[in-house]
């Protein structure tokens, strides 16, 4: 956090190729991190349409803005495990083979395939890193992660009395959302663009996920949880678990904070925004949040903003 004040806002549309060039050409990157997807796995069964213009379409065209504009630019692509799907392998790595099993997936292979191609016909620096579930306290609520902890947060405080799941079977492995920034960073430092898979080697149900922070909170799941099949996919992955062998050779990178730490820290901070709540301080996700149009800029705007620059070092002629 606190890294608002040291960034400004560029707007841009991933269905809008020229939109995506503005961006570049105002930013003028020297690095793009794509982590722009229509990301929710279950709604991707709902909008697949708009999920492979979204999630797969788009970074064929943020890739030839790049290309076109400057080739020089290093490119990130934010791959998923879900591109694994059921492999019916125990563990994954970057040889494992895709099996995707969503509309969401099978547009994040493409954007992975796509990427590696602009790197073997373009010689572009471009590098994919798949990455394992990554969570942290600025999760999405529609997500397992974060629907639980923040769940029973309010349990906790008495401001609710249960929580709706779907397939509590289905395991993750799931990391620290931080660190997978740190490794993304990392991949496009490297002397030669490569492919990693981020994880943490261990996989843990959505049960141990819910039965974990219930008892960091002192309660007892089975007197919350309640399952309802709306809440399962019409097709859902059984296991996920990475291999990281290749990113802590070649990238020096390994997970630190544990699936405990990873859960108290989510725990922790949902028990702290509700109790902001109920002592009336800002709701966590209320307007405070949302971007200043002062953080936005435009050419247009910069270009306003050199052309007030030079005339106040314009030299005025002597008469």
């Amino acid at each position: 956090m606190g890294v608002y004040s040291q960034i400004n806002l560029i707007p841009a549309d991933l269905l809008d190729m020229g939109s995506m060039i503005e961006a570049v050409k105002v930013s003028d990157p020297d690095e793009v991190y794509n982590l722009a997807a229509a990301s929710f796995v279950s709604s991707a069964f709902e909008q697949p349409v708009g999920n492979a213009e979204i999630t797969g379409l788009a970074v064929t065209k943020l890739l030839e803005s790049i290309r076109h504009l400057n080739s020089d630019i290093r490119f990130y692509q934010a791959s998923s495990s879900e591109m694994y799907g059921n492999s019916h392998t125990s563990i994954q790595n970057e040889s494992t083979q895709f099996a995707p099993a969503s509309p969401y997936a099978i547009s994040k292979l493409y954007a992975h395939w796509i990427t590696n191609i602009y790197y073997e016909a373009y010689h572009m620096y471009t590098v994919t890193g798949i990455l394992f579930n990554h969570e942290s306290p600025l999760r999405g609520l529609e997500f397992v992660s974060r629907k639980i902890t923040n769940a029973v947060a309010e349990i906790s405080l008495g401001l609710k009395s249960e929580l709706v799941l779907g397939n509590l079977k289905a395991k993750r492995d799931w990391g620290y959302a931080p660190e997978y920034v740190q490794a993304m960073h990392l991949m496009l430092q490297q002397d030669k663009p490569d492919n990693f898979v981020i994880a943490t080697g261990e996989s843990h149900t959505v049960h141990d996920f819910v039965k974990l922070t219930f008892e960091m909170a002192g309660l007892d799941w089975k007197k919350h949880v309640k399952i309802n099949k709306r809440f399962f996919r019409p097709l859902d992955v059984d296991l996920l678990r990475g291999d990281y062998k290749k990113a802590k050779k070649h990238l020096k990178w390994e997970p630190k904070v544990t699936f405990e730490k990873l859960v108290k820290i989510m725990l922790d901070e949902d028990i702290r925004r509700w109790k902001m709540f109920l002592d009336g301080k800002s709701f966590p996700w209320d307007a405070p949040l949302y971007p200043d149009e002062s953080k936005i800029i435009t050419r247009a705007s910069e270009e306003n903003i050199n052309s007030s620059k030079n005339k106040k070092h314009r030299l005025i002629p002597k008469k």
